[in-house]
């Protein structure tokens, strides 16, 4: 009786502690991946203080080469990583991707709140009761990035290209599933079957392959992963607290509270002194901590200048803002769910139409937070299962570190224009 008791105990309470165990395990894994010459900031060699100071340094500039981590960078990314704007290294061929995509993302904003707006009626589900916000999200920015690239309305069967690429992306990245390369591959080659109706020049560095891939991780993963997770972040923030402020300030603390990216590496092109502490040799690898910098203080969401700032950091908070206040006209949204900044559980959340009385509300909305901590249960273990297998097979397959022996052995290398996803 005792035993059972016991069991029992212990199964019930398996929401409130195994979920945080798994997470510190799989942290302490993944933050090995990239051996003795990762460099965590702030750390023992480099205090909160002088963050920005490192990170803004001119010889903090390598992005891919020379890192254990981008290995697995790299396969989450795939296909196409080589050209991926936040992945090549610096020099003309960045330049040219980067000129590129400021030229295509830049707009005034009242352009950019009408696109939005009109990509939220275009393609938010007719959904309500429980949603999962990101889910109803990423239809919404895969119509608005096509209307972006290409200059017309997203055809359905596009759109789920899209959503069905950047999905199995960021499902990936938090370690929730894993990654399928004939989804992605589809989306390659409706883009490079496309490519001549985009009316945007293009970046002159890259051939017609390569461009394709641009395209693909510049817009069609990142945007649209990025603002999806934003937007959610937004929603699920305003539906556990409401709306106090203006909606520009709120997105600007949700944004804080829950920064877009965990950690962002850069590998050093040469020795850097910074006043009172150890030289950092070149090669080293700096991995930038935005939660622990948000946390004391600080607020980069989108980078800083100086060192690879994001190219949407004025169309993003304009775009996100118009559909955040579109959705808020015409629905009500409550949760009791989690709210992390990784936010695997996709956002759960109850959304009705504006003003509709919701029958059993309180009943719902417990069924919501119970249903989320049992979820974590089974989720944390998966994660830690998978994202050990990606890391064990990212770091077999190579693709960074191929990518860049490949370079050194040849100046004109056939396979860099082949699918390099493994």
């Amino acid at each position: 009786m005792v035993a059972t008791l016991g069991a029992l105990a212990v199964l019930l309470s398996l929401p409130y502690w195994l979920p945080g165990a798994v997470t510190k395990l799989r942290t302490w894994l993944f933050a090995r991946v990239n051996g003795a010459d990762g460099i965590p900031v702030p750390g023992d060699l480099v205090d909160l203080s002088r963050f920005m100071e490192l990170y803004a340094h001119p010889a903090a500039d390598g992005r891919s080469r020379g890192a254990a981590l981008s290995d697995l960078f790299w396969y989450w990314l795939s296909p196409g990583a080589e050209v991926h704007q936040e992945h090549l290294e610096p020099g003309p061929r960045y330049n040219d991707v980067a000129r590129c995509t400021r030229r295509i993302l830049t707009m005034p904003s009242r352009t950019a709140d009408e696109l939005a707006t009109a990509s939220l009626r275009a393609a938010l589900p007719r959904q309500h009761g429980l949603v999962r916000l990101r889910d109803l999200m990423m239809p919404v920015w895969a119509e608005f990035y096509h209307r972006v690239v290409f200059g017309i309305p997203c055809p359905p069967g596009v759109r789920d290209l899209i959503v069905d690429h950047s999905e199995d992306v960021v499902t990936s990245l938090k370690c929730c599933g894993l990654r399928h390369m004939d989804r992605r591959l589809r989306l390659t080659r409706h883009l490079r079957d496309t490519l001549g109706r985009v009316p945007h020049p293009l970046p002159e560095t890259l051939d017609e392959h390569e461009r394709a891939f641009y395209l693909q991780g510049t817009f069609f993963n990142t945007a649209v992963v990025q603002s999806a997770e934003a937007t959610a972040h937004v929603l699920m923030e305003i539906a556990a607290h409401g709306a106090d402020g203006p909606l520009e300030a709120v997105i600007e603390w949700t944004l804080h509270d829950f920064p877009l990216f965990g950690v962002a590496h850069r590998i050093t092109s040469a020795e850097i002194c910074l006043e009172g502490a150890e030289p950092i040799p070149a090669g080293s690898v700096l991995c930038f901590s935005y939660p622990e910098f948000h946390r004391s203080g600080g607020h980069i969401p989108f980078g800083v200048a100086a060192n690879r700032p994001c190219p949407a950091w004025h169309l993003a908070p304009i775009s996100i803002g118009a559909v955040v206040r579109e959705v808020l006209r015409e629905h009500d949204l409550a949760t009791t769910a989690r709210h992390t900044r990784p936010l695997p559980n996709r956002g759960p959340c109850l959304m009705t139409p504006r003003g509709h009385r919701v029958r059993h509300r309180r009943l719902v909305l417990a069924y919501l937070r119970l249903r989320d901590r049992w979820e974590e249960v089974w989720r944390s273990p998966l994660q830690l299962v998978l994202g050990t297998y990606m890391v064990w097979h990212a770091r077999r397959l190579r693709l960074c570190e191929r990518h860049f022996e490949q370079e050194r052995n040849t100046s004109h290398d056939p396979a860099r224009h082949r699918d390099h996803a493994g």
